[in-house]
């Protein structure tokens, strides 16, 4: 296995992302928002897929001429590679810029065995 991902982790970030292209193409922000949150959630533990959920973020940001939350992407984009090599990244953060970078959130039921099965690949 390689540090990209495992393949039950790219799987899910793969849909992710394109549940997000599709709500954002239908002109359903909220809901793009959404499945952009689950993938950092999903991506935040391995660094190369950390730093693409927040070029993601950043891209739809600017797409949206969301200023606010771009800035705080390009914050976020500094800061992940660091939170990866350091081991201190908040669990759960869903990454986006209306929460704070270092806050730990609960994760979602529906992640915890994603990422348990994730870990248990690592080993």
């Amino acid at each position: 296995m390689t540090e990209v991902q495992s393949s039950g982790a790219a799987a899910f970030l793969a849909e992710e992302y394109r549940l997000a292209n599709a709500a954002a193409k239908a002109g359903e922000t909220d809901l793009a928002w959404h499945h952009l949150e689950r993938a950092h959630i999903v991506a935040q533990t391995r660094t190369w897929p950390h730093c693409q959920s927040h070029w993601r973020m950043l891209s739809f940001a600017y797409e949206l001429r969301d200023f606010r939350e771009a800035f705080g992407q390009i914050f976020r984009l500094a800061l992940a590679p660091i939170g990866n090599i350091t081991g201190r990244l908040p669990r759960g953060n869903t990454g986006r810029s209306n929460v704070s970078a270092f806050a730990a959130m609960d994760i979602p039921s529906d992640l915890q065995a994603l990422l348990q099965s994730d870990r248990d690949g690592r080993r």
